[in-house]
């Protein structure tokens, strides 16, 4: 006759750490979506730098050798100036930073979900419980993840420096982080981690909280049921109010982080993330703040549409109930 400790012996991984195996299932489906979308993340990226008035007051002469492109000729001049690979670079630091990131958040939200707030006896989950969930889950998430986000931000930025013909600052992911430890100390791999956390709080109120929503809005009152047709039109709405509420958050968080820096690790740039808000809106107009929403949004949707189809069918495969 078995034992208790004979049956949890045999039980599945997933039900014998149920945290630990969901931290490791997010964080495969967030590579996939990860080497799926990065491209568009790095094309991102260069446009929310490009054009930065503030670069003036160091009399910086790239902002004017810097043209403005749109999306689709900053992805081709990409290829065409530093080669097709360079579209993924600093795709490992990203894969470190998501495989952190993801994990955390999502853990964060289902323990939220589940036994903090908990749901109504009919399975109702309020909004206003799913949108706190979904900003303390990001601001969870996002500030383990900050050093690996600094990393690759900088790292995506050095094909720019090379063509504008400044020194390289890395040789590398693990020479990155050990030179911005060397010149900030500890306290230099969170350099950025106030707007970055208030951007990964709004981008999961958008995202957490409108799949969330919206999934369970159509299984309790559609005839769909919870599958792929039900998980690709929530990812695709979470993916769009992501993109909406994340974007002038991502703006400041990339300029933040990617800017130069004195020996004790503080921007030669902006005081603080108002600061940078401030210099952005009257030097460049209130539409900088949406700099890049066009690859945003597209790297965001079909991320969003990847993680949520991988995550939901590796939980199934692994025996974890649907999200």
């Amino acid at each position: 006759m078995s034992t208790p400790e004979d049956e949890e012996r045999l039980s599945p991984l997933a039900q014998r750490w149920p945290r630990a195996s969901k931290f490791l299932l997010s964080g495969c489906a967030a590579i996939v979506a990860e080497l799926a979308t990065f491209p568009l993340d790095l094309t991102k990226t260069r446009l929310q730098i490009q054009g930065e008035a503030a670069l003036a007051r160091l009399g910086d002469g790239a902002r004017e050798s810097a043209p403005y492109r749109g999306m689709v000729r900053t992805a081709l001049g990409i290829v065409q100036e530093e080669g097709f690979l360079k579209l993924w670079q600093g795709v490992t630091p990203a894969i470190y930073r998501h495989i952190v990131y993801s994990g955390g958040r999502m853990v964060t939200y289902e323990h939220l979900r589940e036994v903090v707030f908990g749901k109504s006896e009919d399975k109702h989950y309020p909004l206003w419980k799913s949108v706190i969930g979904g900003m303390m889950a990001g601001v969870v998430g996002q500030f383990l993840a900050n050093p690996t986000d600094l990393v690759k931000v900088q790292m995506q930025m050095e094909g720019k420096r090379k063509l504008e013909g400044k020194p390289l600052r890395f040789r590398g992911v693990h020479h990155a982080f050990a030179k911005i430890l060397a010149e900030g100390g500890i306290r230099g791999l969170w350099a950025g981690w106030v707007p970055n956390i208030q951007r990964a709080a709004l981008v999961n109120m958008g995202d957490l909280t409108t799949y969330d929503t919206v999934k369970h809005y159509l299984v309790l009152n559609t005839p769909l049921e919870d599958n792929i047709m039900t998980h690709g039109l929530s990812s695709f709405c979470s993916g769009l109010v992501a993109s909406i509420l994340g974007t002038p958050a991502d703006v400041i968080k990339s300029r933040i982080m990617n800017q130069p820096r004195d020996k004790q690790g503080r921007g030669l740039l902006y005081k603080s993330s108002t600061d940078c808000l401030i210099q952005a809106v009257q030097g460049e107009g209130f539409m900088s703040l949406y700099k890049g929403f066009l690859p945003s949004w597209l790297r965001m949707t079909p991320w969003s549409l990847v993680f949520w189809l991988t995550y939901e069918k590796i939980r199934e495969m692994s025996g974890v109930s649907p999200f």
